[in-house]
């Protein structure tokens, strides 16, 4: 009788959780986009805490510029790559990231002002060219109106730097023309790190393990500190600001937000998204990320010039731990966990032959491992992937290894009742190399 009671006991307690959970959510949530979704409220809820820390580092840099707080801000954006790095994962899924179409556009879809790249650095302040030479005409050294060039560009007021400002300069002109986001940041706190005259022969910075050297000179005697300054300030201004709109965008207990409406849960029912539709787009998104952007966008175009202009961080030499936090945030939500914390449903559950997906999720961990610890004994990214290094064959391996892991997502999507073709997982502009 005492073991009758206990099981009737466990059960009516599991049906207090299942209760719980369908009111909150009702029973038309699928617990894979609860999943997804809770991931994605903690994922750039970090992001945004660690980028307010930067704004706050890079603050304290420009209020009183010294060798030992330059590095503190270093520091902090090494940091705050870590936690966005993973957020990427959520693009290419027409989420408020970068959502092409739909209400929640309203979001500001910021993720070209985020961590657009390649950037023109030149666009932003000076570069030392191949006769060693400083280059001007930048915004920096501009201190009226500035046409940044290329395509039908928009002159643009630059006597003050402000976020607005930078958010009209950013990508007018072209794609190139890249004024915000973590790579502005990043080029002004390091500098330049490559050889536009010759990729083999690196005339700007010499050493496997030197990245950007920019003076603390460019911060205080300068003519032109004070623009760098308050260039600095705006465009971590704008970082945070995009940032708290994903946070609300994901946020909890919010009926009239992206979240509630991809859990069917939005108070303006005709914002809700479909269960399929969202299956879908999220199985295709991770898709294309894992075959299309990181493979081949970031790997593959840079590991095959071979450039150094190509490199995802190029400026600060932490291209490996893009790649790394890029194929975490994928595996966070294909095995629905995040920071060690369990978000009860893997996408990959229902799969029932998982072997072939497993194997190259380990030979890939390897390879990122492998490329993680040269970095930092070693040889950076831009070494390794030099045409004469032995490691560049490896780096290529990784390259074909992500992609049919982007060829994965077809069976794990079929597993949980989506059906995908090839072209659902695959951007063919971006997959050519």
């Amino acid at each position: 009788m005492k073991v009758q009671k206990i099981i009737i006991s466990s059960f009516l307690a599991v049906v207090v959780v299942i209760s719980t959970v369908s009111t909150f959510w009702g029973d038309e949530a699928n617990p894979l986009l609860i999943a997804y979704a809770n991931i994605a409220t903690a994922n750039y809820t970090d992001a945004l805490n660690d980028a307010k820390t930067l704004k706050e580092k890079l603050k304290d840099f420009t209020n009183s510029p010294t060798m030992v707080l330059m590095e503190n801000a270093k520091a902090a954006w090494l940091n705050a790559r870590e936690s966005y790095g993973q957020t990427e994962a959520f693009r290419l899924s027409n989420g408020p990231i970068d959502a092409e179409e739909g209400w929640h556009t309203s979001y500001g879809v910021p993720e070209g002002r985020l961590n657009a790249w390649p950037l023109d650095e030149n666009m932003i302040d000076y570069t030392i060219n191949a006769k060693g030479k400083k280059t001007t005409g930048n915004i920096i050294d501009t201190k009226g109106i500035f046409n940044p060039g290329g395509e039908s560009p928009l002159a643009i007021d630059v006597t003050t730097i402000t976020p607005s400002v930078l958010v009209a300069l950013n990508e007018n002109g072209g794609e190139a023309n890249v004024a915000t986001g973590y790579h502005a940041i990043e080029f002004l706190l390091w500098g330049q790190d490559q050889d536009y005259a010759n990729f083999m022969k690196d005339s700007v910075t010499h050493g496997a393990l030197v990245a950007g050297q920019r003076t603390l000179a460019d911060y205080t005697t300068d003519a032109n500190a004070d623009r760098r300054k308050q260039y600095l300030n705006a465009v971590a201004s704008l970082v945070v600001s995009d940032l708290e709109s994903m946070v609300s965008a994901w946020a909890d207990g919010d009926s009239a937000n992206y979240k509630a409406a991809l859990l069917g849960k939005n108070s303006d029912t005709i914002k809700n998204i479909d269960t399929k539709v969202a299956l879908r787009q999220i199985f295709s998104g991770l898709g294309v990320f894992i075959k299309s952007e990181l493979a081949n966008e970031r790997i593959a175009v840079a590991v095959l010039t071979p450039s150094e202009e190509d490199e995802h961080s190029c400026f600060s030499d932490n291209t490996h731990r893009d790649i790394t936090q890029n194929f975490q945030g994928f595996k966070n939500l294909l095995f629905g966990t995040y920071n060690s914390v369990d978000y009860g449903v893997a996408l990959i559950d229902a799969m029932k032959d998982k072997t072939k997906l497993m194997n190259l999720i380990v030979s890939v961990n390897t390879k990122i491992n492998q490329m993680n610890t040269l970095a930092q004994v070693s040889r950076h990214f831009d070494y390794q992937i030099r045409p004469n290094d032995t490691q560049a064959r490896q780096i290529k391996k990784l390259k074909n290894e992500l992609r049919a892991i982007g060829d994965q997502m077809i069976y794990v999507a079929k597993s949980n009742g989506i059906d995908l073709t090839v072209g659902y997982i695959t951007d063919a502009q971006k997959t050519k190399l």
